[in-house]
């Protein structure tokens, strides 16, 4: 069917789908689709047709709509999505719909509802060769999840799989008189809704799972010869080495009907050969995690005390299973991505050939990925999450290019991803033009990036012809032709985007040969390497952390916002933790401990400020057990040096971390904790100004700059914000200038605590990368600054003193940092800088006020003097130069003249001047190549200068292309134009073997 007709074929189901959810299909996006519904509602299949039922059409939205309206009407809580920025610092992007409840599934954090459910938006790379390639594979995708935090368990989450499956999504029920399950709901939806027959629909459990076996086969009634057993490696999940685990069940879509399947492949059926592996014929679209047990560090499994439901449906996969399409990129949820690029490349995607319908595929997952990245505030670089996002979009725009996508396409395909997000995340809409923004400075970019790539590669493909032959980069045998190193393919690849089959096109063009086994080494190191980094959910419970969290339910009660608190008595010891293990007691000057205490006024490090610092006191037989049990206890004064405070437990628990002075410590004991009040001091006066620094931000360059991260430590704050160009010297005065008139103004800080919707609706700015719970601490310096915050502020700002930009840069593309310092800071800076200012002109013996300008007419000396210098180590290189010009000797074949020499003592400047003159003295053909060694600083190093005449150029011969080979000899490079080219080594030990092969290579020319 060509994608013309998808629209036909999806919405037939949603005039259904409206009366068995009126609630939830209400709105006007809804009542659309039900209208169009409507209109073709009526057609039913021929006289004729298959007697298997076919499930009718359902929209991308419906398929959300119907997952999450069917846990809703069974005591689920609808959560929205969390962002594609985890929390969790385990993982890079959120890659799985659990992540957002690790803490409760770890017994870390209470839990907030009995039962969840959620439509999460989901970012994986570990596949990124496959997208495009199968028909089921996305970097982006929405997993739909249903989830119970102790609450139901095996029997209901199986039979409302299989109730959702077959009567939601639409199986007219076959086992009436068998399950239990359709006694209770499925002759009453079965004909409403939207029909998967239930002979399509196979079950995989886990091998010794018996008790989920008996439900789907007895409860449920499916029949057993579609129920497979599988073992641990399909049917059993783990969080890790240790954790909480349990076997899992999945629910698996047979594309070919079992009454046509005999028909046509009788060689297939539903016997115990039949593997659900077969990509061809089963796709998996919901897995049951039964999470039951718990391993500990000897491998040991033993129940949870709350046993928890984790599901996963791909939105994706079931738009595919009702909407009939053969793969995910022809659903309504990303054709018209790909749709909107063919359109671009002037291609019927239909018609297009199979590369090409990969290519757009390609870009229909992954301009997704990106739209969905870049609102969730990541933007582009070289490491972490900003490089998964410009590898994309990199991929995206190569694919463009190789389908013949001239100019910048890039925006108006994510138009087209924007106004499909709506559904899924409707901040995606409100973050448009940020988007749209980026991606076209990011096209841009690569659009430069890919010219240098096609520079690197022509350098590297005059090597392997330089070279004639090269070894396999892993080692294997010499190939008789020149050949391009697999480890350089892989660079193009990796850093400039180049698929390797337009290196492959390139190189053979050339007569160079690719080394494909180099190549795959390099891809497989790398995939290792990605494999090992996060790209999945670690549950591995820390088992100090998490006893400590189930003796203390509520966790450590943080009381450290007064500054008159910062002097807390009567804190008590509740966990002690050496290396990470629990123990009883901690003796001995020196030792290191962390210390969990049921209340606190150390503020623990998060939302960008440091932690606390200070001391914990207390005597050593303080404790009443102790006391009681040991009468020899020492009495000395207890003494512990605090360094570090971070949470733990999912926040729950403080940990401070310190070394003990004197005495010894033991769980029970009661504690004075004493915060360092001049450090708390200079962070709180930080901190309050870097909410005025935001504020001063948006005024001067627009209500669109957001926070992209900060710092607030004791001696400066750092803040970073969206901004693609450096900021003026007038701007960033400006931004002083406000910041500094708030300061004067003294006004007061306000704190509230509110709910979330409520502060977000009052015009609270939330900080970038933080989750936020129902009720958040609102900061407030009225008129000024409203923020979502839970760090440590001043009460007025006078006491911030003053406020000074000290540096404003860029560290990443479309990101610039200020780093600043306020209060006590700010006046220490102004004393360096009086004090450096001073110095200058004393040495200067000038006023404070005439620094700039002497120090601008001592440039300008030392400038003009740079130059005379210059000029005459030319005028020396040209002389010596004279000399050498007797030592050319013949050309290939006697034609010509060629000079291949040292000449010490010259820098690259004066080596081209020495060549060029060499070149005019020895007349048209002629070919010079000149090297000097570094001295001084440079010792070790060397330069080379090639210097052809217009014949020899002519002739084939590129000065580029030679002295880059020569230079790598040393182990450097470099090029430059066909007649002049320059280029450096950074081992001049292996001079003479690069100057032998400038001889070899210029001899073995044509003139």
């Amino acid at each position: 069917m060509s994608p013309a007709a998808h629209a036909g074929r999806i919405v037939p189901a949603a005039a259904r789908v409206a009366g068995l959810f009126p609630s939830h299909f209400s709105s006007r996006h809804h009542s659309s689709t039900v209208a169009a519904a409507a209109d073709v509602a009526t057609t039913t299949p021929q006289a004729g047709a298959a007697a298997a039922p076919h499930p009718p059409k359902m929209s991308g939205p419906e398929v959300r709509q119907a997952f999450l309206s069917f846990f809703q009407g069974r005591g689920h809580t609808k959560l929205p999505s969390s962002s594609l920025v985890p929390e969790d610092p385990t993982v890079l992007l959120t890659i799985a719909g659990m992540l957002q409840f690790k803490p409760v599934f770890l017994g870390q954090a209470p839990r907030k509802v009995a039962r969840a459910t959620t439509s999460q938006k989901c970012v994986r790379t570990n596949d990124i060769d496959n997208v495009g390639a199968t028909a089921r594979h996305h970097t982006f995708f929405e997993m739909l999840g249903n989830f119970s935090f102790g609450d139901y368990f095996k029997k209901e989450a199986i039979m409302w799989a299989w109730e959702l499956s077959t009567v939601v999504y639409g199986l007219p029920p076959d086992h009436l008189d068998n399950a239990q399950i359709a006694i209770m709901w499925a002759w009453e939806l079965s004909t409403v809704v939207y029909g998967l027959p239930p002979e399509r629909v196979w079950v995989s459990v886990y091998e010794e799972d018996e008790e989920a076996l008996a439900l789907w086969r007895d409860v449920v009634g499916v029949d057993p010869s579609r129920i497979r057993k599988m073992g641990a490696a399909d049917n059993f999940w783990a969080s890790g080495p240790t954790g909480p685990c349990g076997p899992c069940s999945e629910l698996h879509h047979d594309f070919t009907p079992v009454e046509l399947y005999y028909d046509f492949h009788p060689e297939r059926g539903t016997g115990p050969e039949v593997t659900l592996e077969d990509d061809s014929r089963f796709i998996e679209f919901y897995n049951l995690v039964f999470m039951e047990l718990n391993r500990d560090a000897a491998g040991t499994l033993t129940p949870l005390a709350a046993k928890n439901i984790d599901t996963g449906m791909g939105l994706e996969r079931m738009a595919q299973i009702l909407q009939g399409v053969p793969n995910n990129y022809e659903t309504d949820l990303i054709f018209p991505i790909v749709a909107k690029a063919a359109e671009l490349a002037g291609l019927d995607y239909a018609a297009a050939p199979p590369a090409a319908q990969t290519a757009l595929k390609v870009i229909g997952d992954h301009v997704r990925a990106v739209v969905y990245l870049l609102s969730d505030g990541v933007l582009p670089s070289n490491v972490g999450r900003g490089y998964v996002l410009r590898r994309l979009l990199r991929r995206v725009i190569m694919k463009g290019r190789l389908l013949g996508i001239q100019g910048e396409f890039t925006p108006a395909v994510a138009q087209v991803a924007i106004a499909l997000s709506g559904d899924c995340d409707p901040a995606v809409a409100g973050n448009a033009g940020r988007i749209i923004a980026e991606m076209a400075r990011e096209e841009a970019l690569f659009s430069a990036t890919l010219s240098k790539g096609q520079k690197q590669l022509d350098d590297m493909l005059a090597r392997a012809l330089a070279a004639g032959s090269s070894s396999s980069s892993d080692g294997g045998s010499s190939s008789s032709g020149p050949v391009l190193a697999g480890a350089d393919a892989f660079l193009l690849y990796d850093s400039f985007g180049f698929p390797l089959e337009l290196t492959r096109e390139l190189a053979e063009a050339a007569g160079v040969a690719l080394d494909d086994p180099g190549f795959e080494a390099a891809m497989a190191a790398q995939r290792a390497r990605s494999s090992a980094s996060r790209e999945a959910v670690d549950l591995t419970a820390d088992g100090g952390l998490s006893q400590l969290a189930a003796a203390l339910p509520a966790g450590t009660s943080f009381e450290g916002y007064g500054a008159s608190d910062l002097v807390l008595a009567g804190c008590r010891v509740v966990g002690l933790l050496q290396d990470g293990a629990p123990v009883q007691e901690v003796a001995g000057q020196g030792v290191a401990v962390d210390v969990v205490l049921d209340r606190t006024p150390f503020y623990a490090e998060s939302g960008g400020q440091v932690a606390d610092s200070g001391y914990l006191r207390g005597s050593s037989s303080s404790s009443s057990e102790a006391s009681s049990s040991s009468s020899s206890s020492s009495s000395s004064d207890l003494l512990l040096e605090v360094s570090d405070v971070q949470k733990g437990a999912g926040g729950r628990l403080f940990v401070h971390s310190g070394m003990l002075q004197q005495g010894s410590l033991r769980v029970g004991q009661e504690l004075t904790a004493e915060v360092d009040t001049s450090l708390r001091r200079r962070i709180r006066a930080h901190h309050t100004a870097t909410h005025l620094l935001q504020s001063a931000l948006k005024q001067v360059l627009g209500p669109d700059t957001c926070q992209q991260g900060s710092l607030v430590e004791a001696g400066r704050l750092r803040f970073d914000f969206n901004l693609s160009r450096p900021m003026t010297q007038e701007e960033i005065s400006f931004v002083e200038a406000l910041v500094n008139g708030w300061v004067a103004d003294a006004s007061p800080t306000t704190t509230a605590v509110m709910g979330l919707k409520e502060a977000r609706a009052a015009g609270a700015v939330a900080m970038f990368g933080e989750k936020y719970e129902d009720t958040v601490r609102v900061v407030e310096v009225p008129g000024v600054s409203m923020e979502l915050c839970g760090g440590t502020h001043v009460s007025n700002t006078a006491e911030i003193g003053s406020f000074k930009v000290v540096s404003e840069s860029g560290v990443a593309s479309g990101v610039r940092r200020i780093e600043a310092v306020a209060g006590q800071a700010a006046v220490e800076y102004l004393q360096l800088l009086d004090g450096v200012v001073r110095q200058l002109a004393g040495s200067l013996r000038v006023k404070l006020e005439d620094v700039p300008g002497r120090v601008a007419a001592l440039q300008d000396e030392l400038k003009a003097a740079s130059k005379q210098l210059a000029d005459v180590k030319a005028q020396v290189a040209v002389a010596k130069a004279g000399a050498l010009a007797s030592q050319a000797v013949p050309g290939p074949g006697g034609v010509g003249r060629v000079l291949v020499e040292e000449l010490p003592g010259l820098d690259g400047k004066a080596l081209q001047e020495a060549a060029v003159s060499l070149l005019a003295q020895l007349g048209d053909p002629a070919a010079v190549l000149l090297a000097s060694r570094g001295e001084g600083e440079a010792a070790g190093k060397v330069s080379f200068v090639a210097a052809l005449s217009p014949q020899v150029v002519k002739g084939g011969l590129q000065a580029g292309k030679l002295v880059g080979a020569v230079a790598k000899v040393c182990g450097g490079g470099g090029g430059g134009k066909p007649g002049l080219a320059q280029a450096g080594g950074k081992d001049a030990s292996q001079l003479p073997q690069a100057l032998q092969l400038a001889k070899d290579t210029i001899m073995g020319a044509s003139f």
